[in-house]
């Protein structure tokens, strides 16, 4: 009969109550009756059965019950029903939201099977944790190596396509054979590469993304065997992979296979290549990275000279996010937090405060029989209700904001699609939306809930005591949270103003910049090159409104930003363990004079800079500054250094440029001529770059100059057209997308805590409306009672303030790295958010404090 009993708690207790002992007692006679063991299991299965499906239906009975007078009661009081949704809709939306971005970018595993065992393998060397390998050192180490399944290396690659409408610009990947099987991918039509497509003579095949197989060969099936032209080399399409598959990153539209020939193998510090490895089953990440660090050491044993000082390391192909992105999305998440539990305290005053005007409805209740449980069962019912509706809208308000916050997600990432509301975000906005309505309604609800008769006799004070501390509670954690956000919002829009203070060594303004990759075979020529460069250059200059034009290999804050090659000075050999690497850049004449980038000392690449004469360079005051740190800009001119296979001297000093974006420092950078290189060597470095200054907005320039192009190679295609002003934007983008989003929700905290704090001080306005009446009538004067509010308003804001300040010191201080120089305890940043702190305590007083002042004496002695 135990267990029976125990069976019988799945009924509500009020059912329990009326029909729990004649049930138990009907059980015990059929237990009696039946005979044997049998006839006791013939008895008990039907029985568990029973109970479990009847306990259900009362159930259910009382939750349509619950659900019909919930919606009811709040159809008489609409405006507590709009409020308490809109509340939650905020708290749930931003928390959806910033979960939606954070679980695409950081939790949802990558679209490969078995993703868990895929890493990248990388160099190390002094100041380079992750080094692209060479290819030489790739081949040794996947031999020696026996912690792989297998491994693959791959390039990045940029081609134009030509003979398919009008020429276009492809970026993908050039890969080795081994890549795709590595990552268990395989094309929905055709077939992968083989390693006969490999080898260094084979004729050129190429594999299609399915996004560029539906936008640009209208899905044709009959793809396969086509021939294309990539950069004038024909290549046969033997493929098309599957729609979730974008390899190495989102932009990847084709892939070839390397073609490497024993060429390829010779230079160990030819960094370049990206290798990823599937880990053998039951090997770790440490046992792989323990194993490629002895392999490491055995080839600079065996190769001293190329790898002095070369490590390798292993990470997981997942960490390719960076560190800031990181810390981007960890502070999204901290302010969507933050505003999830000021919604949600204020969620619970709102229910405290109806729960304690319905005391008499449910001391009424309790006298005529309603057990405590069903009390709270009916309130926990309406809590849930709202937090649902919210949920439900604020699902609503997370879909309208999750695309404002794509510019978070790092584009090195080999997904598909952008972040959205899926399955796993609605199921999450369920959970929370359910763990709201059950633990910020059940707190309230718990206040309230030990009703009796009693509660017929309590006048217009219940509710004081430590309800009012609980309720006082809610408001201090309201303007904690809201306090950490205000200052995380300043101190991020005080480092997105330091980051856009910045010079970035070039003038911005009037300049249109666009990209014509020059193919090689047909531009391997220095001297194709330079009729492209001189007819394109004329023509824009002559164009009127145009004052200067210029090519260079990458623009600064483009979309390439590396290029590191050894300098050697004095004819020493480089030694990689002390970075003696700078940044190269071919240019043609003028082109720094466009970008407004400022020469210090000599002069700039001039026209007659050709193999007929010496190796000029032009470098940047950084370069002196690392290289000679005891000369000057003047007397630098006239140094010689070795650097990109030739012996250069310094004829001018340029500013610094940051070239990889406004918040990385200055580095060393070489301008070189571009008819001062072999033909067809450092093909890479090719000027591709066009950079126009002009008198007029250079968004005008476009179609000139793409008309200037066309007519000097009609095969050239036009890239990523732009003014510098907007690559300036780009670079804190990302950054300035999340100051907005977290300034919103800044803001959305703000206005809560300010509301948390008029709902509170309106209710004890209400609660001592008697307490007021007799403290008047005995001879209080109105500044009396404002100065009463008025304290109680500062107690509560220095409860928060004062421990708001503390934890938002220690969030500045966890995310540091975002600041860029702005200290986490900035003074202006801490004071200014004092002062709004503040500002919200006088806000919410207001209202209250004239409802106190303007209370009449003799109506409020007669109230009850």
């Amino acid at each position: 009969m135990t267990l029976y009993r125990l069976l019988l708690r799945l009924y509500p207790a009020s059912f329990r109550n009326e029909y729990g002992e004649e049930m138990a007692d009907l059980f015990a006679r059929r237990l009696r009756d039946a005979r044997g063991p049998l006839g006791r299991l013939i008895v008990w299965m039907p029985t568990i059965g029973e109970v479990l499906w009847n306990a259900a239906l009362v159930h259910w009975d009382i939750l349509r019950s619950d659900v019909r007078y919930t919606g009811r009661t709040l159809a008489r009081t609409p405006g507590f029903a709009i409020t308490a949704v809109a509340i939650v809709a905020l708290g749930i939306g931003a928390t959806t939201a910033a979960f939606s971005v954070t679980d695409f970018v950081l939790i949802r595993p990558l679209p490969f099977p078995e993703p868990d065992r895929l890493v990248t393998i990388w160099e190390r060397v002094p100041g380079y944790a992750r080094l692209e390998l060479s290819a030489a050192n790739y081949r040794d180490w996947k031999q020696a190596s026996s912690s792989y399944e297998s491994v693959g290396m791959y390039h990045s690659l940029d081609v134009n396509l030509i003979g398919a409408g009008e020429p276009t610009y492809v970026t993908g990947a050039a890969v080795s054979s081994d890549l795709f099987p590595t990552l268990r991918v395989k094309p929905i039509i055709g077939r992968l590469f083989e390693a006969s497509d490999d080898r260094g003579s084979a004729p050129g095949t190429t594999i299609l993304s399915y996004r560029f197989w539906q936008t640009h060969f209208g899905g044709d099936p009959g793809v396969l065997g086509r021939q294309v032209l990539l950069d004038s080399e024909s290549y046969t399409i033997i493929g098309v992979m599957p729609r979730e598959f974008n390899f190495p990153r989102s932009t990847a539209l084709l892939w070839t296979p390397l073609r490497f020939t024993e060429q390829a193998y010779v230079d160990r510090t030819d960094n370049w290549m990206y290798a990823v490895g599937r880990l053998r089953s039951g090997v770790t990440l440490e046992q792989a990275r323990s194993e490629i660090e002895v392999i490491a050491a055995r080839s600079r044993a065996q190769y001293p000279k190329e790898n002095a000082n070369v490590s390798a390391t292993v990470f997981w192909l997942s960490d390719s996010v960076s560190q800031q992105s990181r810390l981007l999305l960890f502070a999204l998440c901290g302010a969507a937090a933050c505003v999830l539990l000021i919604a949600c305290a204020n969620l619970a005053n709102l229910l405290l405060a109806r729960a304690l005007h319905r005391r008499r409805e449910l001391a009424v209740r309790a006298a005529m029989g309603a057990g405590r449980e069903r009390l709270v069962r009916q309130l926990l019912t309406e809590s849930l209700l709202l937090a649902m509706a919210g949920g439900a809208l604020g699902v609503a308000v997370a879909q309208a904001a999750v695309p404002l916050l794509t510019r978070l997600v790092p584009p090195a990432l080999p997904l598909a699609q952008a972040p959205s509301v899926d399955v796993r975000v609605l199921l999450f906005a369920l959970a929370i939306s359910a763990v709201t309505g059950i633990v910020f309604g059940l707190a309230p609800v718990l206040r309230v809930g030990d009703v009796d008769a009693s509660g017929l006799r309590e006048g217009s004070r219940a509710g004081g005591g430590q309800k009012e501390r609980f309720r006082s509670t809610l408001v201090v954690a309201e303007i904690v949270a809201s306090t950490v956000l205000l200052v995380s919002a300043g101190l991020l829009m005080r480092a997105l103003l330091a980051v856009q203070s910045r010079d970035p060594g070039f003038r911005s303004e009037g300049v249109l910049t666009l990209e014509t990759p020059l193919p090689v075979p047909q531009y391997g020529k220095v001297a194709v090159r330079d009729a492209f460069y001189n007819r394109v250059l004329s023509e824009m200059r002559a164009y009127p409104g145009v004052v200067n034009a210029g090519f260079i290999s990458y623009l600064p804050l483009g979309t390439m930003r590396g290029g590191i090659w050894p300098v050697s000075l004095d004819g020493r050999q480089v030694n990689r363990a002390d970075n003696q690497v700078a940044f190269l850049r071919y240019v043609t004449p003028g082109f720094l004079p466009t970008m407004g980038i400022r020469l210090l000392r000599g002069r700039n690449v001039a026209d007659d800079d050709d193999g007929k004469h010496p190796f000029a360079a032009v470098v940047s005051e950084s370069f002196v500054k690392r290289f000679w740190p005891n000369e000057t800009p003047a007397s630098a001119i006239g140094r010689h250094f070795n650097f990109a296979f030739a012996d250069r001297v310094i004829v001018g000093v340029a500013g610094d440029v940051r070239f990889r974006g406004l918040e990385r420092e200055s580095e060393p950078q070489v301008y070189l001529s571009y008819k001062q290189v072999e033909d067809d060597s450092i093909i890479g470095y090719i000027p591709r770059a066009l950079a126009v200054r002009t008198s007029t907005p250079p968004e005008t320039l476009a179609p000139v100059t793409r008309e200037i192009i066309r007519k000097a190679d009609p095969q050239l295609p036009v890239t990523e057209v732009a003014t510098l002003a907007e690559l300036v934007e780009r670079d804190t983008g990302s950054r300035t997308a999340q100051l907005r989003v977290v300034g919103a929700f800044a803001a959305i905290a703000f206005v809560l805590a300010a509301i948390g704090i008029h709902g509170l001080l309106s209710f004890a306005v209400s609660q001592r409306f008697q307490e007021i009446g007799v403290r008047m009538a005995l001879g209080a004067q109105a500044g009396d009672i404002l100065g009463m509010i008025v304290r109680r308003a500062l107690v509560l804001a220095a409860a928060g303030i004062i421990p708001g300040v503390a934890l938002a010191y220690a969030s500045g201080r966890s995310m540091q790295a975002l600041l860029v120089g702005v200290p986490p305890s900035d003074v202006v940043t801490f004071a200014s958010v004092v002062a709004l702190a503040l500002v919200m305590t006088v806000g919410g007083t207001i209202v209250p404090a004239l409802r106190a002042v303007r209370v009449d004496p003799i109506t409020a002695l007669r109230a009850e």
